[in-house]
Order: structure tokens, then C-alpha cells, then sequence
């Protein structure tokens, strides 16, 4: 774990930190990923939460700690001394339903209960049921599903992270898209502002009209405002994005200018990696999706809940025997002799509703509530198949899109280098070349987004088979 945390730590301030105020730092969709698990406050709730689970498990077993008890009284009246007990006991759940016990009792006085025996006594006992809770109990039943809801908030944790590193790295890519966005327009300028320049001078050499000047600026004028536009929208695209980085202190942090995608963008480790073949993601995502699992652990607690209810529909029947011993010798009690014959006390109670209306209308419910569980199940896991089905279908789609636009792009490129060879040779006019230049703009921005989109639904189709963690 420490050697986890030191490599982010590590990552995170060759990324970020810098010595210089403008020194240029970049960052990729595993950086922030790794960030997002280590730090984002909702990773820590969940964290949290599958701690309280715990708690709540070591809650349902306290119903099985041993329990220590004394009872002393006294009474006197009128100058007769009536009792004096002293009543010592220690009573032992086991996992069965049978409780053990044992104590010690001590009465004295003139009017003691004739039932009760004078003087030191002790006793082993054991409470046994013979019908109800005999099988399953309350404490069992609660200490089961605590661990249950412990192993539950687990997997919800894994369901909280898919999602949130989904909205992680779909952040991510707008931010890239603006910033590829920008950095195309901005080359644009570059380009026409050489393109001014060498206007200029074939118009002072009397190559060139007047107008020529007018339409060159015209066009950098143009380009000037997209970069504006496209540099304020990726600065908001940061923004975005800085909604999921945290420090390690709990602050939040915003990302500033000088932070801009990695070099390669289009070759991030996690896309290498991840499996796109559909088959294998619908099989994953069936096995081991957290939405899934969610619901098995929900039909586990469910069926205890039913066995429990089912409880209701059986007579009460509680046996309880004590072997008993003068003095307060537990060996002796426990070597007393054959049981049943001499120094025993034992009850035997029983209980029986005459219609069990309560019992059967309980396990009824019990048994709608699992079969209302299996069918959201069930259209919960259609609902996920033909949600990776969608993106799949998406993704080969942008593959072959951006293919298409590549070759697309390539043709404009070639256009307008034609086209600015017979500018120079005096065939063409400065207005086709810009008109050139304008399609293959538009060209490569449908490109940049092409492409960008394509990565984000290669993280959706992991994300759809719950398998961002």
C-alpha cells in the first residue's frame, strides 16, 4: 500500500508540480484515474461505509457474548428476616440456538419460597429449542446478514468507483478534445499570420492587389477568434476536470494553464490493455458486474429473511434442564450422576397459534420479496447486455469513421497544398486557398472529435461491463 501511494505521489508531482510558474506539465487519463481512487472524497465515503459494515457485524455479535449477572436481595420486616438471596449466573449463547448456563444461589431468612432451597446450591443448565429457532434465530439470522451487508458495501464501493471514474475520464477527454480543438486553430494562426506576411510584401512588389491583404487578415482575423473561443473552452473543460482531482489533505484542486494533455494522447497504457472483444465483456460484466453481485447479496439476505419468517410457522417449544448440587462445587454438579434421576430440575414449554396467520402471511411476503428481487435482477442484466452491445456496436462505428475522416482530412491537406502551389505560380486566388483551407479545418476538427469520442466510448465499454475499478 505505501509503495502504491508513493508511485501516485510520484506521478502526480513529475505531472503537476513544477518550479517554474510557467513551466508546461502534462497529464493523462491514468494519472487522474489513480488520482480519483486515492483521493476523491466519495472513494473515502465508500471507505467509510464498508467500515460501519464492520461495526455493524461485531453489533450482531455481541448477541453471543456470554452474559454475567447477580441478583441479591434482602427483606426484613417487623424483626423477621424473610430472605436474603444471592443469586450469581452466567449464561452462554452458541451458534445453535442452545444456551448453556450456570450459577450459584444462596438463600437464607424464615420465609423463604417453599420451592426454593435453603442454603448453597449450584447448577449447569442448558435451554434448548425443539421447533422454533431451532434451525435459525434472530442473532443468527442478523450476525449472517450483517456479514452479508459488509461484503455488500464492498462491491457497492466497486459500483460507486465504475461510475465515478467514468465521469472521471469522460471529463478527461472533453478536456482533450478542447485542447487538441485549440491547438489545431492556433496552428491555423500561425499559418496565416506568415500567410499575411508574405501578402503583404507581394502587394508592397506590386504582385498582389489590395484586396489580396484585406482577404488574408480577414481569414487570420478569423482564426484568431476560434483560438479566443477554443482556448476559453478548454480552460472550462479544466475546470470540469478539476471537480475530480483532490489532494491527499482533502482540498480540492484546480488545474491550472500550464497543465495540458500528455504528448500521444492517442496512445494511453489503459486502452492498450483493456478487452475489447465482446464476448469475453458480456461474460465479465454477467459474472462480475458490481450491479449484479449487488443483487445476489441481496437475494442471500433475502432467503434468510425467508427462512427466518418461516420460523413463525412452527410451535414454540423450549426445553430447559438444570442439574443441581449442594454447595458451590461445579465438579460435583457436573459428575452429579445419571440425568432425570436425583438433583434435576427441568421445564418444558410450549406454545402453538391456532391459525398461524402471522407466520403465513410473513413467509409469504418473505417469498414476493425474492421473487420481486429475481425479476429486477434479471432486467438488470439485460439492461447491462444491451448497454456494452450499444457501446460495442459505437465503438467499431468510430473506428471506422475515423478512418474514413483520416483518408478525408488527407485529401483536403492535399487540396490545399495544390492549391497554394498554383497561388504561388499566380493560377489561383488567395479565396480558393482559404475556402481550401476552411474545409480542411473543419475536416481535422471532426477528426480531433472523432477520435477523442472514440477513446471515451473505449472507457464506456469498459465502464458498461463494471469493470473500472
Amino acid at each position: 500500500m505505501l509503495k502504491k501511494q508513493f508511485l501516485i505521489y510520484f506521478m502526480w508531482f513529475i505531472a503537476l508540480s513544477s518550479q517554474a510558474q510557467d513551466a508546461i506539465k502534462t497529464l493523462n487519463a491514468e494519472q487522474v484515474l489513480a488520482l480519483v481512487r486515492e483521493y476523491h472524497p466519495i472513494v473515502k465515503q465508500t471507505s467509510i461505509e464498508i467500515e460501519k459494515s464492520k461495526a455493524e457485524i461485531t453489533v450482531a455479535r455481541g448477541a453471543f457474548d456470554p452474559i454475567l449477572s447477580n441478583y441479591v436481595a434482602s427483606k426484613t420486616f417487623s424483626g423477621t428476616n424473610y430472605y436474603n438471596d444471592f443469586l450469581p449466573e452466567i449464561k452462554i449463547p452458541t451458534w445453535y440456538g442452545i444456551e448453556l448456563s450456570g450459577g450459584l444461589e444462596n438463600l437464607t431468612g424464615n420465609r423463604l419460597d417453599p420451592s426454593s432451597t435453603a442454603g448453597k446450591t449450584s447448577y449447569l443448565g442448558v435451554s434448548i429449542p425443539l421447533a422454533k429457532n431451532l434451525v435459525i434465530d434472530k442473532r443468527r439470522a442478523f450476525l449472517q446478514q450483517a456479514k452479508i451487508f459488509n461484503t455488500m458495501a464492498e462491491v457497492e464501493q466497486r459500483a460507486i468507483i465504475n461510475d465515478l471514474l467514468m465521469s472521471a475520464v469522460e471529463s478527461y477527454w472533453n478536456w482533450v478534445k478542447a485542447y487538441q480543438t485549440f491547438v489545431v486553430v492556433r496552428n491555423n494562426v500561425e499559418i496565416n499570420q506568415k500567410r499575411v506576411e508574405f501578402v503583404k510584401k507581394s502587394f508592397i512588389n506590386g504582385e498582389r492587389a489590395a484586396i489580396d491583404t484585406v482577404e488574408a487578415v480577414a481569414q487570420l482575423q478569423s482564426f484568431q477568434y476560434q483560438q479566443n473561443q477554443h482556448w476559453v473552452e478548454f480552460q472550462n473543460a479544466g475546470l470540469q476536470l478539476s471537480a475530480y482531482l483532490w489532494k491527499s489533505n482533502n482540498e480540492p484542486y484546480m488545474l491550472p494553464e500550464t497543465v495540458i494533455p500528455q504528448d500521444g494522447w492517442e496512445n494511453e497504457t489503459n486502452i492498450l490493455n483493456f478487452n475489447l472483444i465482446l464476448p469475453d465483456l458480456l461474460t465479465l460484466a454477467e459474472n462480475n458486474h458490481p450491479d449484479l453481485r449487488l443483487y445476489d447479496f441481496k437475494l442471500d439476505v433475502l432467503g434468510i429473511d425467508k427462512k427466518l419468517k418461516f420460523q413463525e410457522l412452527l410451535p414454540k417449544i423450549d426445553f430447559r434442564y438444570n442439574q443441581l448440587n449442594k454447595g458451590f462445587n461445579f465438579l460435583e454438579t457436573a459428575s452429579a450422576g445419571p440425568l432425570f434421576q436425583n438433583n434435576f430440575q427441568y421445564g418444558l414449554k410450549m406454545e402453538v397459534p391456532l391459525r398461524f396467520s402471522q407466520g403465513r402471511g410473513e413467509y409469504k411476503k418473505a417469498k414476493l420479496k425474492i421473487e420481486e428481487t429475481t425479476l429486477d435482477q434479471n432486467q438488470k442484466k439485460l439492461q447491462i447486455a444491451l448497454k456494452v452491445k450499444s457501446y460495442y456496436n459505437e465503438f467499431l462505428n468510430l473506428k471506422a469513421q475515423i478512418a474514413l475522416q483520416s483518408n478525408n482530412y488527407s485529401n483536403y491537406q492535399a487540396l490545399v497544398r495544390a492549391e497554394e502551389t498554383k497561388l504561388l505560380n499566380g493560377e489561383s486566388s488567395l479565396f480558393l486557398v482559404n475556402s481550401r483551407e476552411n474545409k480542411a479545418l473543419d475536416a481535422l476538427e471532426k477528426l480531433v472529435e472523432l477520435k477523442t469520442k472514440y477513446y471515451k466510448t473505449i472507457y464506456s465499454l469498459q465502464w458498461s461491463a463494471g469493470l473500472l475499478q
